[in-house]
């Protein structure tokens, strides 16, 4: 008797913690990847968190096809869209110390402009990014980057 209640419990304690287990399997790629950029503010909130949260679910779908970024400084420099995606993969959770704003310079059915500020404790990063709607979704369709 004592024996079938020790099978019962490991039975039971089994069970349970493969329901546990089953209630917490790990989220596929292409559910960590299904970003909601459905109206420039969307995509735009979006953007910011890539670029200062280290935010890399769905980078690859945030931006358009020919999306180009320049960097003005002594030493300008134009990355390539699968340049930024893997930047931004490899950033993955890494968090910038700064304080952020957002500013929206221009705006219509079909695109955005936004101004990014990011001030560090040495210097600021101004970001102008330009987004578009592409079908029902909204991305970044280029950004120019200046530092002081």
């Amino acid at each position: 008797m004592n024996s079938l209640v020790k099978t019962f419990a490991a039975a039971a304690l089994i069970a349970v913690s493969t329901f546990a287990m089953a209630a917490n399997k790990p989220v596929s790629k292409t559910e960590k990847a299904n970003v909601n950029l459905s109206t420039a503010d969307l995509a735009l909130d979006h953007y910011v968190a890539v670029t200062t949260k280290g935010e890399s679910a769905g980078v690859e779908h945030l931006f358009t096809a020919d999306f180009n970024q320049k960097v003005q400084s002594a030493n300008a420099k134009t990355n390539s869209r699968d340049q930024i995606v893997k930047y931004f993969k490899k950033q993955k959770e890494a968090k910038l110390n700064c304080v952020l704003s957002t500013d929206i310079l221009e705006e219509s059915a079909d695109y955005m402009v936004a101004k990014v500020i990011l001030k560090f404790e040495d210097f600021t990063k101004t970001d102008l990014v330009t987004l578009v709607r592409e079908g029902n979704d909204w991305k970044v369709s280029s950004s120019v980057n200046s530092y002081k």
